[in-house]
């Protein structure tokens, strides 16, 4: 089953699908999430968000001042500021 992402900063949407696995950094470190994964909600810390598409292709963004829900298989992040990573 597939984890479904949306990664949004204050002024758009900055990338949205399905992945397999999302790994951003927290407050508390780095964190790993799947599709299945228990909820949670955590406070993003400056770094970036690597999010690996279930073609196993990688995206990258840099993200800070936010926080990420879990719920479901659902994976919200909402960041003060966020962008790609060319």
């Amino acid at each position: 089953m597939a984890l479904k992402v949306n990664l949004v900063s204050a002024e758009a949407e900055i990338w949205s699908g399905e992945a397999s696995l999302v790994v951003a950094k927290t407050v508390e470190g780095e964190m790993g999430i799947m599709s299945g994964h228990e909820p949670v909600l955590a406070i993003l810390a400056k770094g970036e968000v690597r999010i690996t598409e279930l073609d196993g292709s990688k995206v990258l963004a840099n993200a800070q001042d936010g926080f990420l829900s879990m719920e479901g298989d659902e994976l919200t992040i909402v960041a003060g500021n966020a962008a790609l990573i060319a």
